[in-house]
C-alpha cells in the first residue's frame, strides 16, 4: 500500500463518529483498510460486534432486557417443569400450613392461593424488585467507567469521538447487566420458596415454592417428603402473610438497601488502571471485577450505619417468622430438624447474601436472628400472638434494635398497654417536656399587648420613646 492509499486522520475520525453516534455498523473490511491491513478483521469483527451491542443499549446505559434473557438461559437450561401430582402435593401441603398458621399467629391468610413454580418463573417474577435494588450500582459503575476510559483517550482524539462517553457508559452497563443475570439466573438454582432470600422479591402476597429446588434441598436430609415440604410452605406462608399485612414493610426493607447501594463508591483507580489495557473485544478482566466485588472499596461510615439498620430490620423479620413457624408446626415431629436446617443455612451465607454481596456489595445476613428471635418469644409469652402480631400495624410500633437488646422493657411496656397504663417516660419524653414548658415560661414572660393597654401603670412607648406624662 502506497501513501496515497493510506487512510488519513479524517477517514478515521468519520468512523468513530458514525459508530459512537449509533449512526449505523462498521464494515470489518473497511476497518482493515484503515488499518492499513495490520488489524485481523476476525477481531475487529468482535471488537465491532461488541460495541454495537453496547450502543444498541437503552438510553440510561444499562441493557436490562439482556439481564433478563441471561438469567432466563441459565435458569431453564436444566430446568424442569412441575407435574400436575407435585403441584398437588404442594397444594395440600399450603393447605395445611394455612390451617396451623391461622392458630399461631392473628395475621391473617393471602388474598390469592400460594402455588408450585418453576426456575424460570422464579425469575421473571422477582426481576423487577433485583432491576431496583442493582440499578444504583450499576449506574455508578457506569458512571466512573465512562470518566476512567475518557481520562485514558488523548486529548487530541476527544474531539472526533463526541459519542465516546455514551458508549462508555454503555460498555459499563452492559457489563454490570449481564452480571445481574448471571447471578440472578444462578440464585434461580438454589432457592427454595419466595421468601428463602430473605428480602420481598416476589410480588405482594405472593407464596411459591420451587418443586425441582425443593428436592435439591432436601435430597441429603433423610426428612420425610411430606413433612419437610409442610415446614417450608409454613415458613413461606408466615413471611408472605406478614408483608402483606405490613404493607409498609415492603417498601422499607428495599429502601434501606437502595439507601445503601446508592452510597456505593467505585475505586477509580483500580478502574483507570485496568481502563488503560481494556480490550473491547475481550472485556473479562472488567466483567470479573465487577463480578467479584474489586471495584467496591471499603464502605464509608454512612454505608457501616445503613447496613446495621439493615441487619437489625432483617433480623426482627425473620425472627418473627422462626418463631411463628414454630408455633405453627408444634405437631410435626421433624420441625426441630427443618428448622435448625434452615438456620445452618443462613449462618453459612445462603444463596440470596451471595447474590447481594455480589451486586451491591451488601453481606445480607440477619446477625443478630436469634436475639430477635429471643425477643419475640419473650414477647409471645408475656401478651399473646395478637398483641405481639399488632406490633406490625404501623411502622413506630415496629420493635427497635433497643427492644432486641432488652426484650424486658419492650414487654414492660406492652403489658402496661394492655392494662390500659400511660407507657413510662423516657429520656425523649423528658426533653419534649423541657422544651415545651421552656417556650410555655419565654411566652409568658412577654404580656399581651391588649393586657398592657389596659393596665394603668403601663408607660405607652412611641417610635421616639416613653409617652410624656
Amino acid at each position: 500500500m502506497t501513501d496515497d492509499d493510506r487512510p488519513g486522520d479524517d477517514d478515521l475520525a468519520e468512523m468513530l463518529r458514525r459508530l459512537l453516534g449509533g449512526q449505523g455498523g462498521i464494515d470489518p473490511e473497511e476497518l482493515q483498510r484503515l488499518s492499513g491491513g495490520a488489524i485481523d478483521p476476525a477481531m475487529m469483527q468482535n471488537v465491532a460486534r461488541y460495541l454495537q451491542d453496547a450502543m444498541s443499549g437503552s438510553d440510561d446505559g444499562i441493557d436490562w432486557s439482556s439481564a433478563r434473557t441471561q438469567a432466563l438461559h441459565i435458569a431453564n437450561q436444566d430446568g424442569l417443569g412441575i407435574t400436575a401430582g407435585t403441584r398437588q402435593d404442594f397444594d395440600q401441603a399450603f393447605t395445611l400450613a394455612a390451617l396451623w398458621l391461622s392458630e399461631a399467629t392473628s395475621i391473617s391468610d393471602l388474598a390469592t392461593p400460594p402455588r408450585a413454580i418453576t426456575r424460570g418463573e422464579w425469575v421473571e417474577s422477582t426481576l423487577p424488585v433485583w432491576q431496583e435494588l442493582a440499578e444504583p450500582v450499576a449506574s455508578s459503575i457506569s458512571d466512573a467507567l465512562m470518566s476512567a476510559l475518557e481520562s485514558q483517550t488523548p486529548e487530541e482524539v476527544r474531539s472526533a469521538i463526541e459519542g465516546a462517553g455514551r458508549l462508555m457508559r454503555r460498555v459499563g452497563g452492559a457489563l454490570f447487566a449481564g452480571q445481574l443475570g448471571a447471578v440472578i439466573g444462578r440464585l434461580s438454582l438454589e432457592v427454595v420458596s419466595g421468601g428463602d432470600v430473605g428480602i420481598p422479591l416476589m410480588p405482594d402476597g405472593e407464596a411459591t415454592i420451587l418443586p425441582q429446588n425443593f428436592a435439591d434441598f432436601g435430597r441429603d436430609l433423610e426428612i420425610d417428603h411430606d413433612q419437610l415440604a409442610l415446614a417450608l410452605a409454613t415458613r413461606e406462608l408466615a413471611h408472605a402473610r406478614l408483608f402483606r399485612h405490613a404493607r409498609w414493610l415492603r417498601l422499607h426493607v428495599i429502601s434501606q438497601i437502595t439507601d445503601f447501594a446508592r452510597g456505593v463508591l467505585v475505586d477509580v483507580d483500580a478502574l483507570e488502571e485496568m481502563a488503560s489495557r481494556f480490550d473491547p473485544s475481550s472485556p473479562d478482566e472488567l466483567r470479573a471485577a465487577i463480578e467479584s466485588g474489586a471495584l467496591l472499596p471499603q464502605r464509608s461510615e454512612a454505608q457501616v450505619a445503613a447496613l446495621t439498620r439493615l441487619e437489625n430490620l432483617l433480623a426482627t423479620i425473620e425472627g418473627w417468622v422462626d418463631v411463628v413457624t414454630a408455633d405453627a408446626l408444634t405437631r410435626l415431629p421433624a420441625a426441630d430438624r427443618v428448622a435448625e436446617t434452615v438456620r445452618r443455612r443462613r449462618a453459612a451465607g445462603g444463596p440470596g447474601e451471595r447474590a447481594m454481596a455480589s451486586l451491591v456489595g451488601l453481606e445480607l445476613r440477619p446477625r443478630r436472628l436469634r436475639e430477635a428471635a429471643a425477643m419475640w418469644r419473650a414477647v409471645t409469652d408475656a401478651v399473646g400472638a395478637a398483641e405481639r402480631d399488632s406490633l406490625w400495624d404501623y411502622p413506630d410500633l415496629m420493635p427497635t434494635a433497643e427492644d432486641i437488646d432488652d426484650p424486658a422493657a419492650l414487654v414492660a411496656r406492652l403489658q402496661a398497654r394492655a392494662r390500659g397504663e400511660e407507657p413510662e417516660r423516657d429520656a425523649f419524653d423528658d426533653a419534649l417536656a423541657a422544651l415545651l414548658d421552656e417556650e410555655a415560661d419565654s411566652g409568658s414572660s412577654s404580656p399581651d399587648p391588649a393586657e398592657r393597654a389596659d393596665d394603668p401603670n403601663d408607660e405607652a412607648e412611641g417610635p421616639a420613646g416613653p409617652r410624656p406624662v
